[in-house]
């Protein structure tokens, strides 16, 4: 009678080996991942294969001016400015193409100020530079170039030419004047923009070899929500 603790000992410890042989005989499990999910990549920047065509905008500087110009006292709101180039922007037909991301060439200085028939401000064309030609495939020479080409394929309304007096202007004019002046410019190939009831800029959309006007349908959309707008004086115009 006695004996039978020692069996049952015996018994349990029997089993006990037999189940830590099947465990290590087992094959061996993988390894769970530790590789964190990756974020949401955010829109790139143009790269000379996926923009579709440029914006050329056309700023009118007298509106700059009265919103903050004359406060900041900028340069260009001295001078007889109307319709100027803010800039050339790649953009695509799928989604909108945001500024550079990556590091910029120096401009040299004779580059910046040889622009400054066409853009307002010397800080303006450095900023144009880096936030749409330093990722537009070409460089600062060529890219610069492209701006000028385009903003002479857009022709400028002589009722815009020498608005010697502030005016009110329905917005539908605006469009019509720069359709008369550009043929082959559609309706579908530029806006107008306003800010607080002024006229801000007219954007045209052109190809991407600068050839001539195209349909871009977002930017199109993104238009003034005004019927007329506000249209200050050039400054020293008669």
């Amino acid at each position: 009678m006695r004996l039978m603790p020692l069996a049952a000992a015996l018994v349990v410890a029997v089993l006990a080996g037999s189940a830590a042989s099947l465990a290590q005989s087992a094959p061996p499990q993988p390894a769970q991942s530790q590789t964190a999910p990756t974020k949401p990549t955010q829109p790139a920047a143009a790269t000379p294969s996926d923009f579709d065509f440029y914006v050329v905008a056309l700023s009118w500087s007298p509106s700059f001016c009265e919103a903050k110009g004359d406060q900041q006292k900028a340069a260009e709101c001295a001078r007889p400015f109307g319709f100027m180039l803010h800039g050339l922007w790649p953009q695509s037909d799928k989604s909108f193409i945001p500024a550079c991301s990556g590091p910029a060439d120096r401009l040299p200085d004779a580059l910046i100020k040889a622009q400054l028939d066409i853009y307002p401000a010397y800080g303006l064309v450095i900023h144009e530079w880096r936030a749409h030609g330093a990722c537009s495939g070409l460089d600062a020479s060529a890219y610069f170039k492209a701006a000028r080409t385009a903003f002479a394929k857009v022709k400028l309304p002589d009722t815009f030419k020498s608005v010697a007096k502030p005016t009110t202007v329905e917005v539908a004019q605006v469009r019509q004047d720069f359709i008369a002046a550009n043929p082959g410019l559609e309706a579908s190939d530029f806006t107008v923009t306003c800010n607080a009831q002024r006229l801000s800029e007219v954007r045209v959309c052109v190809s991407k070899d600068l050839s001539g006007f195209r349909p871009c349908p977002k930017v199109a959309r993104s238009t003034c929500g005004e019927a007329k707008v506000y249209v200050p004086a050039i400054r020293g115009a008669r």
